[in-house]
C-alpha cells in the first residue's frame, strides 16, 4: 500500500541513511555480534552525520529537528539494510529528550553537545534485580549530604550500560505512603568514584547491543546532576514512555517488513522436488498473511508517528500500537524463519538474526503483558 507518512526530505534523508548503513555498518555488524558490542567510534560517526541528535536544538550541536519521521527512517533503515543502531536508539531517542526538556541551561550546554556528537553515550537504568516494568518498585536510592547526593544500589538489563559516559539513574530520594512519589533522577558520570559496571550480559538476540549490570556504592553525585525536579520522576518517566514504546513500534514493524524481503528471496530460489519453495501453495499463503499482517500494523504505526508529532499520542495508545505491533512482528518474522527451513536456524542467514532480536519487542519498554494492563486501565477495568 501506498504509504503517505513522508514527504521528499524524509525520502533525501532515508537515502543518505541508508548508502551510510550498507557501506559501513551492516558489513561489520557480524563481527560486533560476535563481540557483543558496538564499538564507540562508529556511534560517533552517527554523529559526525547529525544522526545521534536529530531531536537536539541546533545551539546545543544537534540536528533541531523537531520532527519524529526522521527518527522513524533510521530505526526503519537500520532494520530494512540488515544493520543495527546498537544502543544509539537509546541513547538519542530515550534519554537525549530527557536532557532537552529537563535540563537547566548549564546542564544543557555542558551535556548535550557531546550527546548530540555521540562522544558522551547515554543510558538509562531503571531496571533493578528485583523491579522490571512496575517503576514505583524501584529501591536504588540516595541521600543527601551537603553539595551532594550520596547513591546506592544496583541496576540490571541496562541497554548501552558498558559504553555509557552519562547514566540516567532512577532512584529513590524520600519515602512516604504512595511508592510512586519520592523517585528522582540523577545524572551519574562514568569514572565517578563507587559506580561500577558489571557484567556485559549475554543475550540472547541484539547481540551487538551491549547490556550491562550498574553498581552504585556510596557514589557521590553532585546536586546540580539532578534532572528536573526532586521525588517527579515518576512522571518523567512514564510520560517519556509513550516516546519508547513509539521506538519499539517502528522497529517491531521494519524488522517485520525485512523478515517478509528476506523470505520472498529465500522462497524464490529454493527449490524443493525441482520447483521453487515459492511455487508451493502454503508458501504463498504463509506470505500472503505475513503481507497483510504488516500492512495493518504499518497503518496503525504511522498513525502514532502522526499523532506523536500533533503532540497527542496518549500513554493508553502508546500501548496498544506497542502491544500490537510487537505481537504482529513475533508472528511474521516466526513464519519467515519457518519458510527457510534448517537454513532459517543458522545464523549466517538474516531471518535468524532478526528472529532472536524480535522477541525483545515483547519485552522491551513494558512487557505485553504491562500493555495489556494499561488499556484495560483506560478501559476503566
Amino acid at each position: 500500500m501506498i504509504r503517505t507518512l513522508f514527504e521528499q526530505d524524509h525520502e533525501d534523508f532515508r537515502e543518505m541513511v541508508r548508502k551510510f548503513l550498507t557501506a559501513e555498518i551492516a558489513p561489520k555488524l557480524p563481527e560486533w555480534e560476535a563481540a557483543g558490542l558496538f564499538p564507540k567510534d562508529a556511534y560517533a560517526r552517527f554523529g559526525e552525520l547529525g544522526l545521534a541528535g536529530l531531536n537536539i536544538p541546533a545551539e546545543y550541536g544537534g540536528a533541531g529537528v523537531d520532527d519524529f519521521r526522521f527518527n522513524a527512517v533510521l530505526i526503519e533503515e537500520a532494520a530494512h539494510t540488515y544493520a543495527s543502531l546498537g544502543a544509539l536508539n537509546i541513547h538519542a531517542n530515550i534519554v537525549a529528550p530527557y536532557f532537552v526538556s529537563l535540563g537547566t541551561e548549564e546542564q544543557k550546554r555542558r551535556w548535550l553537545p557531546g550527546i548530540a556528537a555521540a562522544t558522551s553515550m547515554c543510558s538509562i537504568a531503571m531496571t533493578e534485580p528485583g523491579t522490571g516494568s512496575d517503576l514505583s518498585g524501584i529501591a536504588s536510592h540516595a541521600e543527601r549530604d551537603g553539595d551532594d547526593w550520596v547513591l546506592n544500589g544496583a541496576k540490571v538489563f541496562i541497554t548501552g550500560g558498558i559504553n555509557a559516559d552519562l547514566v540516567l539513574v532512577a532512584c529513590r530520594t524520600s519515602h512516604g505512603e504512595n511508592r510512586r512519589d519520592g523517585l528522582s533522577l540523577l545524572v551519574v558520570e562514568d569514572g565517578m568514584p563507587g559506580f561500577t559496571k558489571g557484567r556485559k550480559l549475554e543475550k540472547l538476540g541484539t547481540r551487538s547491543t551491549d547490556a550491562a549490570e550498574l553498581f552504585f556504592d556510596n557514589v557521590r553525585v553532585p546536586a546540580a546532576n539532578m534532572l528536573g525536579e526532586e521525588g517527579k520522576a515518576f512522571g518523567y518517566l512514564t510520560s517519556n514512555l509513550v516516546t519508547e514504546r513509539l521506538s519499539q513500534s517502528v522497529g517491531s514493524v521494519a524488522t517485520a517488513r525485512a523478515a517478509l524481503a528476506a523470505a520472498v528471496d529465500y522462497v524464490r530460489a529454493r527449490k524443493v522436488f525441482g520447483k521453487p519453495v515459492a511455487a508451493f501453495q502454503n508458501t504463498k499463503f504463509q506470505l500472503a498473511d505475513c503481507a497483510t499482517d504488516i500492512e495493518a500494523t504499518q497503518a496503525l504505526v504511522d498513525q502514532a508517528v502522526l499523532q506523536y508529532n500533533a503532540g497527542t499520542l496518549t500513554v493508553h495508545d502508546a500501548a496498544k500500537v506497542k502491544l500490537f505491533s510487537s505481537e504482529a512482528a513475533g508472528r511474521v518474522v516466526d513464519k519467515c524463519l519457518q519458510l527457510h527451513g534448517g537454513y532459517g536456524y543458522m545464523l549466517e542467514y538474516p531471518i535468524a538474526r532478526l528472529y532472536a532480536d524480535i522477541r525483545l519487542a515483547r519485552i522491551a519498554a513494558g512487557s505485553s503483558e504491562i500493555m495489556r494492563t494499561v488499556i484495560a486501565k483506560s478501559l476503566g477495568l
